[in-house]
């Protein structure tokens, strides 16, 4: 029995299909294992990363041995692991066993999804909502997923014209759907906290494919449909 809650597909595991029951054991199996990678990694580069930020906090003028400064070397690279941890991620692994056949041909949107960033050019974070849409092409993929998909992207080092692009083709890529829809708003520290400072800036991207950018139509509907 599947339990469809706030957009999650959560399996009950007493499933009598025991091949069903098989893969999504392999599929789990295999998750804990890339888990268990991703941290051996993540710990094996932990010293390098402090010890950067403790050469910055001694560049900056700080002392690095002072108390309120002792742990924050540590915690700041953990962060910065944390906020790139897109890195250790791919698609595939975050779809398996999520991609489902079904004969539905009407638009799929997901909107104002929490999406959080580092610009490539400052290191400083940009943050808003994404909106995502596609026409099925006898698939479907779980809701989260797709939330899962701008996670991925989003925890790297980015500029926002290609993060929007990159959920796109992984999109298309996953399902072949008849098209794909991308948007993206969002504020950017960098101008905001530096440079022109205007803080109430906002920057929105897009892109389209297939059927939404061959049919203004279709892709009216979308635009339409997120503004709501």
């Amino acid at each position: 029995m599947n339990n469809h809650m706030n957009g999650e597909i959560n399996c009950d595991y007493r499933t009598s299909y025991s091949n069903g029951t098989m893969e999504m054991k392999k599929s789990l199996v295999q998750q804990d294992v890339n888990q268990r990678k991703k941290e051996q990694h993540d710990q094996g580069k932990l010293p390098a990363l402090a010890n950067a930020y403790t050469n910055i906090l001694r560049e900056l003028g700080e002392n690095p041995d002072r108390e309120g400064l002792l742990n924050t070397p540590q915690r700041a690279a953990k962060a910065m692991q944390y906020f790139t941890k897109g890195y250790q991620e791919t698609v595939p692994d975050i779809l398996n066993n999520a991609i489902f056949d079904e004969n539905h041909d009407e638009i799929v949107i997901v909107k104002d999804i929490d999406v959080f960033s580092l610009c490539e050019h400052h290191l400083v974070p940009f943050f808003g909502k994404v909106h995502i849409g596609y026409l099925p092409n006898k698939k479907v993929v779980g809701l989260s997923k797709l939330a899962r998909i701008v996670e991925i992207f989003s925890r790297r080092l980015q500029v926002q014209e290609r993060l929007t692009k990159q959920i796109a083709l992984a999109i298309n890529e996953a399902l072949q759907p008849m098209g794909v829809a991308v948007v993206i708003e969002a504020s950017h520290m960098c101008m905001v906290m530096r440079g022109v400072q205007k803080i109430n800036s906002r920057t929105i991207t897009s892109t389209m494919h297939g059927i939404f950018r061959d049919d203004p139509k279709t892709r009216e509907e979308f635009l339409s449909l997120i503004k709501q």
